[in-house]
């Protein structure tokens, strides 16, 4: 029997798929909030996506039964509601994007510690080589925006708290392995969040959303790229391949932005944003191929994952 392609074909289009996807959701925010707040954009991203994910769910006869409802609402909490409202509040209030991109660039780290300690599983010396250069990448990339903001000090916990939220939402869902489909575990996530995003959005009395056309095609922007396929293909990574192989695609996400934000917006990145983005590239490409190098603690939930 011929062996397996290493790392497998699937494995490989998904984490790529998944970066530009994820990295969507920068663009699609950049042109929603040139009508309408950050919160407005979110709070309509979320109304449309639990709607179209419902009517899905209701034609495909799917049915609603969710095994673990409280489970998959604090996945979508801290996953989503967390991260975005983190990230996205932060940069509202002036960190410099630059600066909340190296700050979520923590987030493989601090998932491997989470997966050592919550799961028992130890990251192999490729890994962890792998994620320190994922680091150093990022900070390239994002050299030229760091340093530039007009944000009070307070306002750069947001981000860090978003990264948190994601971190430990990611590996829950790894320790609890919840098995529902992914369609309807999606919708019951994204149910949860539009409710907390449209209580914020009514808090500040940005809900009413503008009637201009770019409006609501960034709307279908985020809605389609950025949540069914980010968060879509980021728990379909997750649950393949690991917390931290997930976790370290997004090193690749702010140079997929950066050529985005080059194409979409005319922005021209420096030199060394290219250099990161190399840095990255082979970040990934260590961390990912040494991911299957990995150490299983006795009795841990990934134990059984850990077999070929």
């Amino acid at each position: 029997m011929a062996p397996r392609p290493h790392p497998r074909a699937a494995d490989l289009v998904g984490g790529l798929a998944l970066v530009v996807a994820w990295s969507s959701g920068f663009i699609g925010a950049e042109l929603g909030t040139r009508d309408a707040s950050a919160s407005t954009l979110l709070a309509w991203r979320y109304v449309v996506a639990a709607a179209a994910l419902a009517l899905f769910v209701a034609w495909t006869r799917r049915g609603w039964r969710v095994r673990s409802p409280w489970r998959h609402a604090s996945i979508g909490l801290l996953c989503q509601a967390t991260y975005l409202g983190g990230v996205v509040g932060g940069v509202g209030l002036g960190v410099p994007p630059g600066t909340a991109a190296l700050i979520a660039a923590w987030q493989p780290l601090v998932v491997s510690l989470l997966e050592h300690v919550l799961l028992g599983r130890t990251p192999s010396r490729a890994q962890r080589v792998g994620l320190a250069l994922g680091v150093v990448g990022v900070a390239l990339v994002v050299s030229s925006d760091l340093g530039r903001g007009t944000a009070p000090g307070w306002a750069y916990l947001l981000p860090l708290a978003g990264m948190a939220g994601l971190s430990v939402g990611t590996v829950l869902d790894r320790r609890w392995r919840l098995d529902d489909d992914a369609i309807t575990g999606l919708t019951a996530q994204t149910a949860v969040v539009a409710v907390v995003m449209i209580a914020g959005a009514q808090f500040t009395g940005d809900l009413a959303p503008p009637a201009s056309t770019p409006f609501w095609l960034a709307v279908a922007w985020v809605v389609v790229l950025s949540t069914f396929g980010g968060y879509g293909l980021y728990f379909w990574v997750l649950r393949r391949n690991g917390a931290t192989t997930v976790s370290t695609w997004l090193y690749l996400t702010p140079p997929c932005t950066m050529l985005w934000a080059a194409a979409a917006f005319g922005d021209r990145p420096g030199l060394i944003a290219y250099v990161g983005t190399a840095v990255c590239a082979v970040a990934v490409v260590v961390a990912v191929r040494g991911g299957r190098e990995v150490s299983v603690g006795m009795g841990s939930p990934e134990r059984e994952l850990a077999r070929p």
